[in-house]
């Protein structure tokens, strides 16, 4: 059964909803939304694939990331006063990471962001995130897909001069990286 959005939901501001409303929204707001050149983003609910790959990356990541790192998830990122998009998964800076009242990073503390791409968000997780994740100068961003029940990741490289993502690896099996931190990912076990 479909439930009607609240009032406060619909039709937002005049001019669009921005990054500082998202952190006053009233408590009966879903939990999981993001915004997006200033339209508010609810989050559908995860799959058992998308739980998974998460959990198991999270904790391939904490392992391996070095103590200046800090791994989160379900942290939105502040990409100019219009656009807050929630990654599945983000590493920034420790130090960025301190204040326990945080409810967003600054992209200059981003080194690494995540999508785990499901059915209701791929042309946000292809284009539409990557494009303003590149454009706030984030280094780098793996893209997770389902391919025949297991998990591929595509790795890309921030161009500084075209601020565009560029394609730097198809990952099936075991990912070494030596960036945003060295890494050996066993990319088939985050599906098992």
């Amino acid at each position: 059964m479909t439930q009607a959005l609240p009032e406060w939901f619909y039709p937002g501001p005049e001019d669009g909803w921005t990054a500082e409303d998202l952190d006053r929204l009233p408590p009966e707001a879903p939990r999981r939304i993001e915004l997006i050149h200033g339209a508010l983003i609810v989050m559908s609910p995860q799959s058992l694939f998308h739980m998974r790959v998460l959990n198991r990356l999270n904790a391939a990541l904490e392992a391996q990331a070095p103590t200046t790192l800090f791994v989160a998830r379900e942290m939105t990122i502040r990409l100019g006063r219009r656009s807050r998009p929630e990654p599945d998964m983000t590493v920034v800076d420790a130090a960025a990471a301190r204040n326990p009242e945080l409810t967003a990073f600054e992209p200059a503390d981003v080194r690494l962001v995540v999508e785990v791409v499901s059915p209701e968000s791929e042309e946000r997780d292809r284009t539409v995130k990557p494009t303003l994740y590149a454009k706030s100068g984030i280094a780098h961003y793996w893209r997770i897909e389902k391919d025949m029940g297991v998990a591929v990741v595509y790795v890309y490289e921030l161009d500084p001069t075209t601020t565009a993502y560029v394609p730097t690896g198809v990952h099936r099996g075991v990912m070494k990286l030596d960036v945003p931190f060295p890494l050996v990912l066993d990319v088939g076990a985050l599906t098992r």
